[in-house]
């Protein structure tokens, strides 16, 4: 470290003097030292290199050297910044940012300095995986301890069932096989989380950096580029909480301000995924990792949303509290509000994505009915909810009776410690629904599973959606597709399962109530029973097929892991052309059915059980209807296998 950093040297004077305060400052400093932090940053990016204990991409050039000591700098400034008692003045942090850089290209362009970096951590040979996607370099990898036993080893593609992430080389092998079978059919992309094809966090004692979530997510992108958008196919990923560094969710949150600007972490992704943002919401992500794509121009947008402003596990927001208008949670559904009117005005249709789903269990109460309330008063103009996270493949409604106000009812969380928590959570809600229930009142949630095999199977899933305007009832012109019914009040249901409602009008008089949202919504809903999600016309999602990978552990460097369907929501008779009349489409390409699918006179199958006409709001009440119905039993039995992606050992 002294050939490059010399003791006498600013950076490791700072870093000297820094680390024997233990970065505590007296709290009557009007502000933190910035040269101090910069030239300490800059000492630590080194010595951090020069370890090589945690380099995920190794550089093969001066830039991208420069690139990953630029990432180490960013990470001690987090870090000395959250342990400051101190503030940084304003626009201090780009400033110190800016010092630090500057310090580590003085430091490059002395001597013979780069390539002895670059030269330190060169492998000796180059004997690495053929199968790593175009333009892999190697990877740095460490194995601390030798398993004692073969039942010990992670397999090749992964490892189901089971608390280890999937190696890169899962991801790359989805995103493969999507291009070479789906690419020409796919017109586009939303993923809930980058993370969902990288990995978890799950070793809280070795928690990753900031540069290493940084990277992982840089190599998805430029995969996803390669494989999708430089086909014109859109992709829109969210924010989910495995893309943001644990220890510095609370620096995340807590430096976060729409009237201040843009930080780090909204930066760096809207560097990454900059070829994903359209131009014009550039500043909205870099503000709050939230936009809008308009994946079908003028006709639908898929709306991406930080779900980590409404996640109850960030303990550093105000949970969209009434009083605090300007809560990043609550800026974010106004945000959203002025989208969703946009495109309603527009006549277009919108999917809503993001990582974390709205739920009770998952929101903080404010964001939750909040957010049910949009989803419910634009039901005319939101196509569905399409959301991950929890890794389980499901469905759940969002309901009017959720706005409503139960005294002595709490909104108590899903018991998610276990797998039977879940399920009996859906069984007890499915049974709840009205016998005759007013569509009008609902909203579904889809929530998919994971490409990592962490708990489960690796899966996705491909929808397909109604592109003629001929349902299954009657043809909708464009003119009737425009031509919206007069906005509505919603009418007061009374309560089912969460007990009895009071009052609405006298509880909100109350102290306890009247600084809540449920006693300030008053905006009509724009419902529309022919609108796309409520009945099969053009747009309307018609149904999905869900593929796995069951046997990872048979997979090797020759063959790769085998792709099977899993499911489809489809009625058989659906996958087939039933006599003559309009050009057919096939949902699901006929070579990528399993052989008892592929026959067009096949009544019945294990492979789609459900038997869907279409996704509408009736047909998932309908779904819904049967499985919380004791009879069907084996239907039942099906739909909880296929939550937990056929695994044998429900957790109870």
């Amino acid at each position: 470290m002294d050939r490059l950093l010399a003791p006498h040297t600013p950076e490791a004077t700072a870093h000297y003097h820094l680390s024997q305060n233990s970065f505590n400052w007296h709290t009557d400093q009007p502000s933190v030292d910035e040269s101090l932090i910069s030239g300490c940053a800059s000492y630590r990016a080194f010595d951090r290199y020069l370890s090589g204990s945690d380099i995920f991409l190794l550089p093969r050039t001066r830039a991208e050297l420069e690139s990953i000591l630029r990432r180490y700098a960013y990470d001690a400034i987090h870090n000395a910044i959250a342990s400051s008692r101190s503030q940084l003045q304003t626009g201090g942090y780009s400033r110190v940012c800016h010092l630090a850089e500057k310090s580590i290209r003085d430091v490059l362009n002395t001597g013979d300095n780069v390539d002895i970096l670059l030269a330190l951590h060169r492998p000796s040979n180059s004997n690495h995986d053929s199968e790593e996607c175009n333009n892999a370099r190697p990877i740095a990898t460490r194995l601390k301890k030798k398993p004692k036993k073969k039942k010990d080893e992670a397999n090749l593609f992964g490892t189901p069932y089971s608390e280890c992430d999937s190696p890169f080389r899962l991801t790359n092998f989805t995103l493969d096989y999507l291009e070479d079978n789906w690419a020409n059919e796919i017109d586009f992309v939303v993923c809930k989380s980058y993370s969902s094809l990288i990995l978890h966090d799950n070793d809280r004692k070795v928690p990753r950096t900031p540069s290493e979530i940084y990277d992982l997510n840089r190599a998805v992108a430029a995969k996803m580029q390669s494989v999708f958008v430089k086909k014109g196919i859109p992709v829109v990923p969210s924010l989910g909480n495995n893309d943001v560094w644990r220890k510095s969710m609370d620096i995340f949150c807590s430096d976060f301000n729409l009237e201040i600007g843009p930080n780090s972490i909204t930066n760096t992704f809207a560097s990454i995924w900059d070829s994903f943002i359209p131009f014009p919401y550039l500043q909205v992500f870099q503000r709050g990792a939230y936009y809008a794509v308009e994946v079908i121009p003028d006709e639908v947008a898929v709306i991406s949303l930080n779900t980590m402003y409404f996640y109850d596990s960030n303990k550093v927001v105000s949970g969209c509290a009434y009083t605090e208008p300007n809560d990043p949670g609550n800026l974010q559904i106004d945000w959203l509000e002025v989208q969703l009117q946009m495109y309603h005005d527009r006549g277009m249709q919108v999917w809503i994505s993001g990582h974390v789903p709205p739920s009770r269990g998952n929101y903080f109460p404010e964001c939750y009915v909040r957010y049910v309330e949009l989803a419910l008063r634009f039901q005319d103009t939101i196509l569905g909810h399409l959301y991950g996270h929890m890794n389980v493949d499901h469905f759940f409604f969002l309901e009017a009776v959720d706005l409503e106000i139960f005294p002595d009812k709490n909104d108590g969380e899903v018991d998610m410690t276990s797998d039977k928590g879940l399920f009996n959570s859906l069984l007890q809600d499915y049974r709840a629904l009205p016998k005759s229930p007013e569509m009008t009142d609902y909203a579904v949630v889809n929530v998919a599973p994971s490409v990592v095999p962490n708990p489960y199977t690796p899966a996705f899933r491909i929808f397909s959606y109604n592109v003629t305007g001929a349902g299954g009832r009657l043809a909708e012109t464009t003119a009737h597709m425009t031509a919206r019914r007069k906005p509505r009040k919603p009418k007061r249901r009374p309560g089912h399962h969460r007990g009895d409602q009071g009052n609405k009008t006298v509880q909100c008089e109350s102290e306890e109530y009247q600084n809540t949202w449920r006693c300030h919504f008053d905006q009509p809903w724009n419902s529309d029973p022919s609108a796309p999600s409520r009945m099969n016309q053009r747009w309307t999602p018609l149904g999905y097929a869900q593929y796995f990978m069951p046997s990872l552990e048979l997979a090797n460097k020759t063959h790769g892991p085998l792709v099977e369907l899993e499911y489809v929501t489809y009625a058989v008779e659906k996958l087939h052309p039933q006599g003559e009349g309009r050009e057919f489409v096939y949902p699901v390409p006929v070579k990528l059915l399993p052989e008892e699918l592929r026959d067009p006179g096949v009544a019945k199958s294990r492979y789609a059980p459900y038997g869907m006409e279409d996704l509408t709001i009736r047909s998932w009440i309908r779904l819904a209807g049967r499985l919380a119905d004791d009879k069907r039993q084996k239907l039942r039995k099906r739909f909880r296998k296929y939550m937990y992606l056929k695994r044998k050992e429900i957790r109870e």
